[in-house]
């Protein structure tokens, strides 16, 4: 063996193991795609644990587009839930007297106070317990749609010493096809429920969007295909036949991938189009990432140390990095309103017990931060499961932000290029992090040339970047 071919040998392998991976993303500021959609709504509310916990801040911050009322305080729900407001079944759902609305109306008001709307969803809150309780089919389905009517004068026209903040969406129970922690009766009986609850709604305003039936499974993918549950068909079936109103098809996902909520809602549009709900509008209104897309450390196996791995993981780094790839994936599909599960401090929540922020609420204000420049731009490269970004400008053509998320390329470093940039002159480039050691930290501030730029950030994944460009006044 020659001197010469070792020597050759070794500089091949000195440089495959310091090479550095890298993938390129490429943004053109000339290039106008549409807006950047807030789709970081969220399920939960700001008064939590009696009242000693107040999230409306953090609320604002974010700038929380939507709030779905489900599973509100629970695993002891007292506020929104039929029951609680409800609470005598034999009463006269026509008599104001027949109705507790005293707790629901302080948790509603403070959400509201924060600019947030709201989607009230009709029904109860899902019960783990051996028992149940309240997620049994209601003996009068009409009796209870008359419950309904009542909720919705009393939130919205102003009833039983009530408020007007014109809630527009009115979701028609939740899962009914996860049984029987959230519906023990049959498919037949949700069915009539939904009939009764759908048609008095929008009879007495039919302004108002009604819908469901909020569905923990949708259906499944074969060879790449997409085929619907049977509950969802049975219940496409029912509205179509009896002309039901449905102005909104709700469905929920927990996964690890971030590219299935894009194939997931494609199929679910087509499946509504081809069924003759054309302008029937599609919220993906729970949705998290799944640790190993394992549900049981939430099982009772799963108690003790490995769901505390499951929650810790949930909110750290991947499940922010997950959190924000599927708010930028979700951009280019066919969903009109997302809710996250949850904006609160349960296990699922983006706050720990205490009321702090995990990594995931991060992630989530990062997505806030490119809404300032709302006007999107073509920005090519990355791959929806693994590395996504967003780019976007404001109005007034003084700044750009970029958003970037690894959630699990093993591409270690990124490589910007931003060309065309609306202004000429010195930029100024900052870039805040989110990962193991950083909450949303400014990290970099650099000056650059303008013109064509291009920014080399280290992005092992899990990690978030945020990037704000604006013109350099120094």
């Amino acid at each position: 063996m020659s001197c010469r071919f070792v020597i050759w040998a070794l500089l091949v392998v000195v440089s495959w193991c310091c090479q550095v991976w890298a993938v390129d993303l490429n943004v053109d500021c000339s290039s106008r795609i549409g807006s950047i959609r807030p789709l970081h709504g969220g399920n939960g509310g700001v008064i939590q644990d009696g009242e000693l916990t107040d999230l409306s801040a953090y609320f604002r911050e974010l700038n929380v587009p939507f709030t779905r009322l489900h599973d509100s305080h629970w695993p002891n729900p007292d506020v929104v839930d039929i029951h609680a407001i409800f609470p005598n079944t034999a009463a006269d759902p026509e008599l104001a007297s027949s109705y507790d609305f005293a707790r629901t109306d302080d948790f509603i008001r403070a959400i509201a106070t924060t600019g947030t709307q709201i989607v009230y969803r009709l029904g109860e809150s899902i019960e783990h317990s051996k028992k149940k309780f309240r997620v049994n089919p209601p003996p009068d389905a009409q009796r209870w749609a008359k419950v309904c009517l009542g909720t919705v004068r009393h939130y919205n026209e102003g009833w039983a010493n009530g408020f007007r903040h014109d809630i527009k969406y009115w979701e028609i129970w939740n899962e009914p096809e996860n049984r029987p922690a959230m519906w023990t009766g049959t498919d037949e009986e949700y069915l009539r429920l939904y009939e009764a609850a759908a048609k008095a709604i929008k009879s007495h305003d039919a302004k108002l969007k009604v819908g469901g039936p909020s569905l923990g499974y949708s259906g499944k993918f074969v060879d790449g295909r997409f085929e619907p549950s049977p509950f969802l068909l049975k219940f496409l079936a029912r509205c179509k036949e009896r002309s039901l109103p449905l102005d909104f098809l709700s469905w929920h996902l927990y996964t690890n991938d971030p590219s299935e909520c894009v194939a997931r809602a494609g199929g679910l549009r087509d499946l509504l189009n081809r069924n003759g709900f054309g302008k029937s509008e599609l919220h993906l209104n729970e949705w998290n990432y799944l640790p190993a897309n394992d549900w049981e450390p939430m099982g009772l196996k799963g108690q003790g140390e490995k769901r505390e791995r499951f929650y810790a993981e949930m909110g750290g780094p991947a499940g922010a990095a997950f959190t924000a790839c599927v708010l930028l994936n979700l951009q280019d599909s066919p969903v009109d309103l997302a809710n996250y599960y949850s904006l609160d401090n349960q296990g699922f929540g983006v706050f720990n017990p205490s009321g702090t922020p995990k990594k995931a609420f991060y992630a989530l204000k990062a997505f806030r931060m490119v809404l300032e420049t709302p006007l999107r731009v073509q920005c090519r490269g990355g791959q929806l499961s693994k590395l996504v970004a967003c780019a976007g400008t404001n109005s007034e053509q003084s700044q750009i932000g970029v958003l970037i998320s690894n959630y699990s390329s093993p591409d270690r470093q990124v490589r910007l290029t931003i060309s065309n940039l609306p202004w000429k002159g010195q930029v100024l480039c900052e870039i805040y992090r989110v990962d193991a050691a950083n909450d949303l930290a400014l990290t970099r501030k650099d000056y650059l040339p303008g013109g064509k730029i291009m920014v080399v950030q280290e992005m092992q994944a899990p990690c978030v970047c945020f990037l704000r460009l604006t013109r350099s006044r120094d």
